[in-house]
């Protein structure tokens, strides 16, 4: 496993705890560098992963609640919004990432995590953030 699959996998932890704990995912990213609770210290594309959900949040999920055709997101199960929401800033905001690897990557890191389902919602929903990416940004 590479180091970016790797650090999306720690972005998408901290994005599912600070929402199930009600805590803002950036500050918990920045505690996270200050006091590890992991031998391994958190990967710098992982902050920015996280920091950057969270600096383009409503954007983010206005785009998912847009294009998710009758799936709100407080219907989605939690780790799915979390790779959502994660792929989602990858595709619009981050410019090092290529569409289909920040699809595809979400597309593993839901079969890993989600359920049976999950991976292909997850490549539906984000390969239509794709196709109208010009109108969004």
């Amino acid at each position: 496993m590479g180091a970016r699959t790797k650090a999306r996998r720690r972005a998408v932890d901290l994005l599912f705890e600070a929402e199930s704990r009600g805590l803002n995912a950036g500050d918990l990213a920045r505690d996270r560098v200050v006091t590890p609770v992991t031998p391994a210290p958190l990967n710098e594309y992982t902050v920015t992963a996280v920091t950057g959900v969270v600096a383009h949040w409503n954007d983010i999920n206005d785009a998912l609640t847009t294009y998710s055709q009758g799936w709100t997101l407080d219907r989605m199960p939690d780790v799915d919004r979390a790779i959502l929401r994660l792929g989602t800033w990858e595709i619009l905001f981050s410019d090092d990432v290529p569409d289909q690897v920040a699809v595809s990557e979400a597309v593993v890191l839901a079969t890993e995590l989600s359920t049976d389902e999950s991976p292909k919602f997850v490549n539906g929903l984000l390969g239509r953030i794709v196709e109208v990416k010009p109108t969004l940004v």
